[in-house]
């Protein structure tokens, strides 16, 4: 599994660094997503799951498989 975010979508919510702050960071100048580990490795699947499906813009994508 890996992880996507797409940076021209993100509105700076913050709700996925609330959830999951090891994975995802807002960068300082825009406060957009920043993607830690895009590997999703030794994380909660279905916590990776409801943080893609919480974001309100839907910039993030969990890939399965790859």
């Amino acid at each position: 599994m890996r992880l996507r975010v797409d940076r021209d979508r993100c509105i700076g919510s913050s709700n996925c660094v609330v959830v999951m702050p090891d994975v995802f960071d807002q960068d300082e100048a825009e406060g957009l997503v920043q993607l830690l580990d895009d590997s999703g490795a030794g994380h909660d699947e279905d916590a990776l799951h409801d943080v893609a499906y919480a974001c309100p813009a839907q910039a993030i994508e969990v890939v399965e498989g790859g």
